[in-house]
């Protein structure tokens, strides 16, 4: 699998990791396993305690954590320490919350003969939690807080461009005093996760990445008969309805697009613009991400980052140029950027016409799809025309009018009046080939328990 830290900003290649051997993968699942047969006995407390310390230690070393996630993946520092803060969140949601939302609840049965009713949460036991390179703490912490909170113990591969960040978070969790083999970060090969998915010990396998990452491990776990969670791709629509504050609305369409380079699944992608406020949106628009500055990540000034890697940014760079060939017509804005680093020229994309197969498409950088609608229904048709359904937004100056929109954009989640976004009280997840399940709160908290019933049936039998 190649696990290397490449700078994306200097290309400098900082330090390389081998593959995991089949050994390693098995001594990390038996130890996992052993390690789950006392952890599901513990205590919320003593549970909480741990998640409690790790949000502590990640708020006290919060610069270093930061650091490391700049210097892998290229997140502008501003925004990797609050990644880093966000995680420490997620960690406290559950601390406060875990033990009232696993509450063994009291069934309200039809007929008394049918007994005391209780469904009880329990957890399954081991995990495998495959996690992306655009937010490297943040996904860990999204799936590991909520599945040790239900007693379950997790094993990591995480992206191969982020073994730094992916060590260190084990290394957080030791320090805050979780037991060993309870979680485990392995730099694991593809054929290495087939091995764990197939072992009888791990019961359950937890994705965000790719669509078609997704579907080959969709189908492993499918074969395995083991229960999965897909986080994929997305092309959020970004609805402007003609009643839209358009100076505030620009300004949330410039950052709900650019954040993290454009690198998120939930960013706002597609534009769609009624008729009679397009071409001013586009104006002011064009001037806001021409605002942007491309530059070293670690620089305060920087509002752009590079990708992640400089394939990226050739994947990006052919994606414009095939979605121009097939009919689109793209406007680079802004200032030219910099030669060093994985730069992509913030993009716009016009005229992607309904038989134009790169409307259908993710661009994963700073490229936007301006779509133009003849009015509210159609810009509602428009942000449904996707073959992914992750997010979405609506700006409006009638909020509850924007809340009867969102009711009608089929996603797994819709704002008015904010980009999507991600914080750690709030549901995260899509549909269609954005994925299925839902992670963190109360539903990430119960997607690997196991829903059991116990029924006390004290009556006389008749036959």
């Amino acid at each position: 699998m190649a696990y290397a830290t490449i700078n994306p900003y200097t290309g400098e290649t900082i330090k390389t990791f081998p593959d995991a051997t089949d050994a390693e993968v098995r001594d990390a699942i038996d130890k996992a396993h052993n390690a789950f047969v006392a952890w599901k006995e513990t205590s919320f407390a003593m549970r909480a305690g741990i998640l409690q310390k790790a949000a502590d230690i990640l708020r006290r070393d919060s610069d270093a954590y930061a650091k490391l996630l700049t210097l892998e993946m290229g997140k502008i520092f501003a925004e990797a320490k609050a990644e880093v803060e966000l995680s420490a969140k997620i960690f406290e949601y559950y601390v406060r919350n875990a033990e009232e939302l696993l509450k063994p609840e009291k069934l309200p049965v039809l007929d008394p003969a049918e007994g005391e009713a209780i469904l009880v949460h329990e957890p399954l036991g081991v995990l495998l939690a495959i996690e992306p390179w655009n937010f490297p703490y943040y996904q860990i912490a999204r799936i590991l807080a909520p599945q040790l909170s239900a007693g379950n113990t997790l094993l990591l591969k995480h992206a191969s461009n982020v073994p730094q960040s992916a060590a260190a978070f084990e290394k957080l969790m030791k320090e805050a005093g979780l037991p060993e083999g309870a979680f485990r970060n392995l730099y694991a090969t593809r054929s290495q996760v087939e091995l764990i998915i197939n072992d009888d010990r791990v019961h359950g396998v937890a994705l965000t990445g790719s669509e078609a990452a997704g579907a080959i491990v969709a189908a492993q776990a499918g074969k395995a008969l083991k229960k999965s969670t897909m986080e994929l791709g997305g092309a959020d629509a970004f609805v402007i309805l003609a009643d839209a504050d358009l100076e505030k609305t620009t300004k949330w369409a410039v950052f709900g697009r650019h954040w993290n380079g454009g690198q998120v699944c939930c960013s706002s992608k597609r534009m769609i613009i009624v008729d009679e406020v397009y071409d001013r949106f586009l104006e002011s628009y064009r001037k806001g991400v021409a605002g942007l500055v491309a530059g070293d990540p670690f620089d305060p000034k920087t509002t752009l980052a590079p990708l992640s890697s400089q394939q990226a940014a050739d994947d990006v760079k052919e994606q414009i140029r095939e979605a121009v060939k097939l009919g689109a017509k793209a406007e680079e804005v802004g200032p030219k950027v910099p030669n060093q680093g994985a730069f992509v020229q913030p993009t716009i994309l016009t005229d992607v016409a309904e038989d134009n197969p790169a409307r259908y498409w993710e661009f994963f950088g700073p490229v936007s799809m301006l779509f133009r609608a003849k009015d509210e229904d159609d810009a509602v048709r428009i942000a449904n025309d996707s073959p992914f359904g992750l997010g979405g937004s609506v700006f409006t100056s009638d909020t509850a009018h924007g809340a009867e929109v969102a009711k009608k954009i089929s996603t797994g989640m819709v704002f008015v009046n904010h980009p999507t976004k991600v914080e750690a009280d709030l549901p995260f997840g899509g549909i269609r080939r954005s994925g299925y399940g839902r992670e963190l709160i109360g539903l990430g908290l119960k997607e690997f328990v196991n829903h059991k019933l116990i029924d006390v049936v004290d009556i006389d039998a008749h036959f």
